[in-house]
């Protein structure tokens, strides 16, 4: 009997852990693949690309089964993302192939599973195999529908082409439908910016992304602006991002993340995963991973990540060991970045800890010059302080 009482308070003890694990590490688990192929680099683009030829694709099929069988889960994804790169440039049987890999591995996504496509990729015989497997949101990069903006950013499809994808995927019923634009291109104005959002709004689709344009270091765009061909002009950025949640609102959206915008329920269940800090599982070259206590990357090189996988290792990068607080800060960064804001004592009781002095005076301080609000625990940006974001996020690390 009291062998019996024993072992059931260790099994509770056990139960408890895991719970508390569960409890900061996050419940919901994401899968994120990333597909490193293009055409050809857009201008503004730093994820890792390599040029896409049949010999690299199959290389990079065969190490994702590979990857896929090392990673140990013990849990349903909830969320995936096909990201990339151009996940669309795979043909419709490697997206299959790729399909199965990870169906085979971990299961369907219960909740969501999304595949990016440029509007160039964009075939019926991709759509067919993506539907049929399973997927239930398309995300294409649309950027802008205006000829002079797309040469500037440098990309490689028309307005027309982007009207057809458009039309073709939803022929296919896909649950969600997402647009990507970009403001702040060189040469735009609110005329013009309004002008994107209307015409991208006009197509109805379920979600919107707008981007700021950022000048990354290697990146053709860094390089016009290092040579002076293009500038940067700050007050022109914020003038631009306040007319786009303007266009927003009137079309019918709702904002509630800093850069996204959606109709009722159809936000991207996926990012608000990573935005809370739960758990995700990247794979591929450069994919990176919050899973287990553990934050890290895959190397950005699809030679050297092959070459990993086939020594039985997956190449870790930048490994770092989580903890209550550092993920209680990102919590707070990303948090805020979302219209819901967060709630603070819900962070804590979480985490298991308090937010530091610093973090409280900064919040105090927000909420002083108007860029924060608060009501009960919870806190939130203003207008004033979504502009300012980024920075909001700095004076937010402890």
């Amino acid at each position: 009997m009291r062998g019996d009482l024993l072992a059931t308070v260790e099994r509770r003890k056990e139960d408890l852990a895991q719970e508390f694990q569960h409890k900061w590490w996050g419940k919901s688990l994401g899968l994120y693949l990333h597909v490193p192929f293009c055409a050809t680099s857009c201008d503004f683009c730093a994820f890792y690309q390599v040029q896409s030829d049949r010999n690299g694709i199959r290389n990079y099929l065969y190490g994702m089964r590979l990857e896929a069988e090392m990673v140990a889960v013990d849990q349903a994804i909830d969320t995936c993302f096909w990201g990339g790169g151009t996940p669309g440039l795979l043909t419709s049987k490697d997206l299959e192939r790729l399909g199965g890999v990870m169906i085979d591995r971990f299961g369907a996504p219960k909740e969501e599973w999304t595949v990016e496509m440029a509007p160039s990729t964009v075939k019926a015989d991709k759509l067919k195999a993506l539907k049929e497997l399973g997927v239930t949101r398309i995300s294409m990069g649309a950027q802008s529908f205006d000829e002079g903006l797309l040469e500037k950013l440098g990309r490689q499809h028309s307005r027309k082409q982007i009207m057809k994808a458009y039309d073709l995927i939803r022929r296919f019923e896909f649950d969600s439908v997402n647009l990507d634009l970009i403001f702040a291109i060189p040469g735009q104005n609110e005329t013009r910016l309004q002008a994107d959002v209307q015409a991208a709004a006009a197509l109805e689709p379920d979600h919107l992304s707008t981007y700021c344009l950022t000048f990354e270091e290697d990146t053709a765009l860094f390089v016009q602006l290092s040579e002076g061909k293009v500038s940067i002009d700050r007050e022109l950025e914020s003038r631009l991002y306040r007319a786009s949640w303007e266009a927003m609102a009137e079309a019918g959206y709702e904002q509630y993340e800093v850069s996204n915008y959606a109709r009722p329920g159809k936000r991207c269940a996926h990012n608000i995963n990573t935005w809370r800090m739960d758990q995700w599982i990247g794979l591929g070259p450069s994919a990176a991973s919050q899973f287990r206590g553990r934050r890290y990357s895959n190397v950005p090189d699809l030679e050297k990540w092959l070459k990993n996988l086939d020594q039985g290792e997956r190449g870790e990068i930048d490994r770092s060991d989580l903890t209550p607080s550092l993920l209680l800060e990102d919590s707070l960064i990303f948090g805020l970045r979302m219209n819901d804001g967060v709630d603070t004592k819900e962070l804590e009781m979480r985490f298991g800890c308090e937010m530091t002095e610093q973090q409280r005076a900064a919040i105090a301080r927000l909420e002083t010059d108007g860029k924060l609000k608060r009501s009960g625990n919870r806190i939130w940006l203003t207008d004033e302080g979504r502009l300012v974001a980024d920075a909001i996020g700095t004076e937010m690390m402890a």
